[in-house]
C-alpha cells in the first residue's frame, strides 16, 4: 500500500489550447507509463476519450490517469480550457491536494486563466504554474511570469526558466541547483549555466531565496547575515511556502516535445502537497487519517449507455475494500461496493480496495449524486454543499427529430444531467416544451452531440417559448347564462360575476358574495371549478390569466336541469366576457440579473441592457478589477445575451439570473406576440 505522504493528485487548469491535455499525455510516456505519446490532432490521447471530444479536439471533461512510480502514486486531472465547462473544473480542484495552472508561453495568462485560478485560490489550494510551449516561435517567458505575479497576488519563484525560447530553444535553466539541461531528442544532458545567463540565473535565485526564507525565521536569520543558504535548506523552506499557499512555483518547457517534463514531475514530487497537506475544509473538517472510519467525497458521476453509472471518489479518510457497505448520509441509504477501480483515461483498473487520498471509481451506485458523502454507517458524515455552480447563462428548447424517440430523448438528456451539474432539463407544463439550459452554447452544443452519440438520438434546437400571462387592467362585470333543452332533464346554470385586477404576483382569488340563495352553495365549487378552468386560456393569445378576483354575487337556478357541469360552463363564458370587458392585456417575465464585466466593458454593457428594455439598478465594485451590473430585463431580451456578452467581452463577462415578477408588456410589442401566438396555436389544431 501507498502511503498517504507519498501521493499527490494534481488538477491542470487553464485557458483551452494552453497545452493541458498534451503536458499530461508527456508525462504519461515519460515516465513509460504509455508506449506512445498521443496527440490531440490525431485524437489518441488517453485524456480526451469521449467520441466528441476526439471530434472537437478539445477537452470537455475532466479525465484522470492513476499510475505509480518510484513509491509514488501519482493522478493527473486535465480538466477543460472552455467556460462552458467549468463545472468540471470546479470539482476536480476541489478534490485536487495540488493545482498547476497551463500558460501558453506565447499568449501568457489570459480569460480562462484568470477564471480558474480564481477557482483554486477560493478553494485555497496550493499554486504552481507551467509556461508551456517555451519551443514557440513567440514564446516570451518573461512575460508570463510578470502577467503571474499580479495574477497571484504573492511570491511567485521561478524554478527553471527556457535556455533559450523560440525555435532556438535548447532546454531549460533549474534556478536552485545552478545547472542548465539541454535537450537533443530524447537525450538530456546537464551542464554549467552558460556565462550569458548568470546574471539572470542569479537574479531568479535571489527572488526565490527572498520568498523562501520569509516561511522560516531560522533561514531569514542567515539572510540577513549574508550567510549562504544551502538547496536543502532552500527545499524544505520552498515546500513549506508553497503548501501553505505562500509561494507559487513557476516552470517552463515543451509539452510535445517533452522538454521540462521530467524536471516539473521531480518538483511535484519533492515539494508538492500530500492529502495531509490539504484536507478539505468542511464545517467540521474530515481530517486524513488513514486508520480512521471510512469517509469520501462523491465529486463527479458519468453515465454511459452500456456501462452504466460510475461514480468517481476522493477518499478523505480511511479505506474502503470490495465488499463493504457504505452509507450516503444525503439519501439516508445504503449500498454495497462489488467493484473498486482507479481512473485511466476511459479505462477503469480494478483495485482491491480504495485508502485515504485515493480518487477511485464506484461502478453502479443507485443513489449518489456529485456533492454526496459516503462513510460507514456508524460514521455518517453529513456536511453542507462545499461549492457553487454558475447558474446556467443560456436556455434552448428541444424537439424531437423523430416524435416516435421522445422517450429516448429525455432519458437520455436525464441520464447527461446527472453526470452534468452545470446542464439542466426540464419540461414547462405551460408551453409543452422540453428546455434545456446550460453555461453557454458550446455546452449545449457539445452535450446533445454527446446526446447524439451515446444515446443514438437527434434532437432539434430553438428558442424556448416565454411563458406569458394575461390579466386585467379594470374592473369589469358579466353575465353568462347557459340554458341547453333537448328532451329529459336540460341543462341550466346562471352566473353573475365581477372581475378586479390585483397586484403583480397575487394570483387569483374567489370571493362567494351570494345571498339569499340565489344560487345553492352545492353548485358555487362548481362556479369555482369552472373559473379556474377559464384561467389556463385567455381571451388575447391563449395564455394563463393571472392576478385576478373574481366575486360570484349573483346567479339562478333551476331546480331540476341546474347541474355541476351547467355551471361550470356559465363560469367559464362569464369570466371570458369579463376578460374583454377588463382591457386585457400581456404580462412577461422579468429576470433580476447581476453582470460581472471588467471595468473597461461596464460601460458598453449598460448601454446593451438598455437596448433590452432593461433596467439598471446600480453597479458595485467586485473582485479582481471587475464590475458588477445590477439590472432588471424581460426573459424574452435576455434568451441571447450569452453570446453578445461573450463576443463583447472577449470572452470575460458572465452573467447569473433568476425570476423576479411579472410585469406588463409594453403595447407595442403585445400585437406582435399575440398574432405569433395565434399562429402557433392555429398550426399546432
Amino acid at each position: 500500500m501507498i502511503a498517504v505522504e507519498k501521493k499527490r493528485v494534481i488538477a491542470f487548469i487553464g485557458h483551452n489550447g494552453s497545452g493541458k491535455t498534451t503536458l499530461c499525455e508527456s508525462i504519461l510516456f515519460n515516465n513509460k507509463v504509455t508506449e506512445r505519446m498521443g496527440s490531440v490532432d490525431q485524437g489518441n490521447t488517453v485524456m480526451d476519450f469521449d467520441p466528441v471530444e476526439i471530434e472537437r479536439k478539445t477537452s470537455i471533461n475532466a479525465s484522470i490517469a492513476t499510475f505509480e512510480k518510484e513509491g509514488y502514486r501519482y493522478f493527473l486531472i486535465d480538466t477543460p480550457g472552455f467556460s462552458d465547462f467549468i463545472g468540471e473544473v470546479i470539482l476536480t480542484t476541489l478534490v485536487a491536494d495540488n493545482v498547476c495552472s497551463v500558460l501558453d508561453s506565447a499568449s501568457g495568462v489570459e480569460v480562462q486563466t484568470e477564471k480558474t485560478w480564481r477557482i483554486a485560490q477560493d478553494y485555497k489550494k496550493p499554486m504552481m504554474i507551467f509556461v508551456n510551449g517555451i519551443d514557440k516561435e513567440f514564446s516570451n517567458f518573461d512575460k508570463a511570469v510578470e502577467q503571474s505575479k499580479k495574477l497571484a497576488k504573492k511570491n511567485v519563484a521561478v524554478i527553471n526558466f527556457p535556455l533559450e525560447e523560440g525555435l532556438k530553444v535548447k532546454g531549460i535553466v533549474d534556478v536552485i541547483s545552478q545547472k542548465a539541461y539541454l535537450y537533443s531528442g530524447d537525450k538530456v544532458s546537464v551542464s554549467d549555466v552558460p556565462p550569458e545567463l548568470k546574471e539572470k540565473t542569479q537574479k531568479y535565485r535571489t527572488e526565490l531565496i527572498e520568498a523562501a526564507v520569509e516561511q522560516d525565521e531560522g533561514l531569514m536569520e542567515k539572510y540577513l547575515s549574508d550567510q549562504p543558504i544551502d538547496n536543502a535548506d532552500l527545499l524544505k523552506a520552498l515546500s513549506k511556502g508553497y503548501r501553505e499557499n505562500q509561494i507559487v512555483p513557476v516552470f517552463c518547457g515543451s509539452a510535445i516535445k517533452r522538454i521540462g517534463v521530467n524536471e516539473f514531475m521531480e518538483g511535484l514530487q519533492k515539494f508538492g502537497a500530500s492529502p495531509l497537506d490539504v484536507p478539505l475544509k468542511l464545517e467540521g473538517e474530515i481530517k486524513p487519517d488513514a486508520s480512521g472510519p471510512f469517509a469520501a467525497l462523491i465529486f463527479k458521476v458519468t453515465v454511459d449507455p452500456f456501462i452504466g453509472k460510475l461514480t468517481y471518489v476522493k477518499v478523505l479518510r480511511g479505506q474502503i475494500k470490495a465488499g463493504d457497505t457504505i452509507y450516503n448520509g444525503t439519501t439516508q441509504s445504503s449500498e454495497r461496493i462489488n467493484h473498486l477501480y482507479v481512473p485511466f483515461g476511459k479505462k477503469q483498473n480494478e483495485v482491491p480496495e480504495l485508502s485515504v487520498g485515493d480518487i477511485g471509481a464506484v461502478p453502479k451506485l443507485k443513489d449518489s449524486k456529485v456533492g454526496d458523502f459516503l462513510s460507514d454507517i456508524a460514521n455518517q458524515v453529513s456536511a453542507k454543499k462545499i461549492y457553487q455552480f454558475p447558474d446556467p447563462m443560456i436556455s434552448k428548447s428541444v424537439k424531437a427529430k423523430n416524435a416516435a424517440e421522445i422517450d429516448k430523448i429525455t432519458n437520455g438528456l436525464t441520464r447527461l444531467a446527472e453526470s452534468d451539474p452545470t446542464f439542466h432539463m426540464e419540461f414547462n407544463p405551460e408551453t409543452s416544451e422540453i428546455v434545456i439550459s446550460g453555461i453557454g452554447n458550446v455546452h449545449l452544443e457539445a452535450t446533445l452531440e454527446k446526446l447524439k452519440k451515446n444515446f443514438g438520438v437527434e434532437v432539434e434546437l430553438g428558442k424556448p417559448k416565454i411563458a406569458y400571462r394575461e390579466t386585467i387592467t379594470k374592473k369589469s362585470n358579466a353575465e353568462y347564462k347557459h340554458k341547453k333543452q333537448t328532451g329529459g332533464h336540460g341543462q341550466y346554470g346562471h352566473v353573475k360575476i365581477e372581475l378586479e385586477p390585483l397586484e403583480r404576483g397575487k394570483g387569483f382569488e374567489f370571493v362567494d358574495k351570494i345571498f339569499g340563495g340565489a344560487i345553492p352553495k352545492n353548485f358555487i365549487p362548481s362556479v369555482e371549478k369552472g373559473i379556474r378552468e377559464a384561467l389556463k386560456s385567455g381571451v388575447l393569445g391563449g395564455y394563463p390569466v393571472d392576478d385576478v378576483r373574481v366575486i360570484l354575487y349573483d346567479g339562478s337556478y333551476h331546480e331540476v336541469d341546474s347541474s355541476d357541469i351547467a355551471f361550470q360552463i356559465a363560469a367559464i363564458q362569464a369570466f371570458k366576457i369579463g376578460m374583454q370587458n377588463g382591457n386585457p392585456t400581456l404580462l412577461e417575465p422579468i429576470m433580476s440579473v447581476e453582470i460581472y464585466v471588467p471595468d473597461k466593458y461596464a460601460g458598453d454593457i449598460m448601454g446593451d441592457v438598455n437596448s433590452m428594455r432593461g433596467r439598471i439598478q446600480g453597479m458595485e465594485s467586485g473582485e479582481n478589477g471587475y464590475q458588477v451590473i445590477k439590472a432588471e430585463i424581460p426573459l424574452a431580451e435576455v434568451l441571447d445575451f450569452s453570446s453578445k456578452l461573450n463576443s463583447m467581452t472577449s470572452g470575460q463577462g458572465y452573467f447569473t439570473m433568476k425570476f423576479s415578477r411579472y410585469e406588463e408588456v409594453p403595447r407595442n410589442l403585445q400585437d406582435k406576440i399575440i398574432q405569433e401566438r395565434k399562429a402557433e396555436l392555429a398550426a399546432n389544431k
